[in-house]
């Protein structure tokens, strides 16, 4: 890992002032900050070799597919994946409502197929699945999490004979917690073969090495902007057989193979989910956002995250007027969430911004279910990436016995 002065020089906004004070940038599972070098990417193919892929024979044209399916190519080996199983999409959320709708409308779920998730997940794995089992007739069942912390085993025995999809998130975008999904997955297969196992990726694969293949999950979505790259652009790695049998989310241009007035054809993967003008600017950008991270090392990025997640636990347990949730133990990962007893979760971020110049998030995370669980409507959240240094926890605690002084 580098120093915070040479992440200044990667990263301008760590440069800033906010309200007289040094930028502080907690708020990383939200979205985390962009490189100079993934923008000068993306400047260099809009201003030079901007055009439509896949389409028309000149030179601009054909510059443009390349740099797109090159992009496509380098997420494929990021994750271990086949080029024609990663579908690039606007983002986590429209991945997984595009596998919700698709699984369904494509008859391989069923009328009283059981689809089981946790209150845990963040609304994009939650509202797809409960919707499209009020549309479909398809049964949803909830593992609820006691305390908001996932249980394995207990999850487990949720499954039954007519359980026919899992949906689950890899990390909590709450509570850090990292789910064995690997595991997990493992464990599924040995009850029965045919279950559909999705995962959730927003949170877990700008932190974790991911290997597709060795996960063994049928699904797994993640965003660009949330690691490194660029908003407005996400990826859905599906299986092969499956992505074969599903009808495509959205119709039009480019996903199509022969159009008649009797009727259409698909084109083939993965462009058949690739319907109209897609974002290759984006697509440029996170392949560029992916060469930073393995120059790194993603083994590395989660031991950093790993060890600062565990010196923060301890810096802010110190702090007795704070109730910290979730697990609190090896298995939290990047992600605290907390409150200031007494005060709303808003004032602390908002005066965190105003005294220090710390940025954090405060609010339900998408992910009201789980805060039924905790009994509030809302948190703080502090989130922490690869430029994030203990300084930034110390310089946080502090902020907050600022906070706590000002409005006790």
């Amino acid at each position: 890992m580098l120093s915070s002065k040479e992440y200044e020089e990667i990263f301008p906004a760590l440069k800033r002032k906010i309200n007289g004070h040094k930028l502080v940038y907690l708020d990383n599972a939200a979205t985390t900050l962009r490189p100079k070098e993934v923008m000068d990417a993306v400047n260099e193919y809009s201003l030079n070799h901007h055009s439509n892929v896949h389409r028309s024979t000149h030179t601009l044209a054909a510059e443009a597919t390349q740099y797109y399916e090159d992009a496509r190519s380098e997420v494929a080996n990021f994750i271990n994946a086949e080029a024609e199983e990663v579908i690039f999409t606007k983002g986590a959320t429209e991945s997984l409502n595009l596998i919700a709708y698709s699984v369904a409308v494509s008859n391989i779920l069923q009328s009283d197929d059981e689809i089981l998730i946790s209150t845990i997940e963040h609304h994009a794995n939650f509202v797809p699945w409960q919707q499209i089992s009020k549309i479909f007739n398809l049964r949803i069942k909830y593992y609820s999490a006691k305390n908001g912390i996932f249980d394995l085993s207990d999850f487990l025995k949720h499954i039954t004979n007519k359980t026919k999809l899992v949906s689950i998130t890899a990390l909590s975008n709450v509570t850090g917690q990292h789910i064995p999904v690997n595991t997990l997955i493992k464990q599924i297969r040995n009850i029965r073969e045919d279950i559909i196992i999705v995962v959730d990726g927003a949170q877990a694969v700008p932190h974790l090495p991911i290997d597709v293949k060795q996960m063994d999950c049928d699904f797994i979505a993640f965003s660009g902007h949330k690691m490194l790259g660029p908003t407005g652009i996400g990826v859905l790695y599906g299986k092969r057989k499956y992505l074969n049998m599903m009808t495509p989310f959205l119709f039009g241009g480019e996903m199509i193979d022969k159009v008649s007035t009797d009727g259409t054809t698909f084109n083939v993967l993965p462009y058949k989910f690739e319907a109209g003008t897609p974002n290759v600017d984006g697509a440029v950008g996170l392949a560029k956002a992916i060469e930073i991270l393995e120059s790194i090392g993603m083994d590395n990025i989660q031991e950093h995250d790993k060890q600062l997640t565990s010196y923060a636990l301890k810096k802010l347990k110190e702090l007795d007027f704070l109730e910290i949730f979730g697990p609190q133990d090896e298995t939290q990962q990047s992600i605290i969430s907390f409150n200031m007893k007494g005060v709303h979760p808003h004032d602390v971020a908002h005066m965190l911004n105003d005294l220090t110049g710390i940025a954090i998030r405060s609010g339900h995370h998408c992910a009201q279910p789980l805060m039924k669980e905790f009994g509030t409507t809302a948190t703080c959240r502090v989130s922490f990436y690869l430029y994030n240094e203990e300084e930034d926890v110390d310089k946080l605690c502090e902020g907050l016995k600022k906070v706590w002084e000002w409005l006790k």
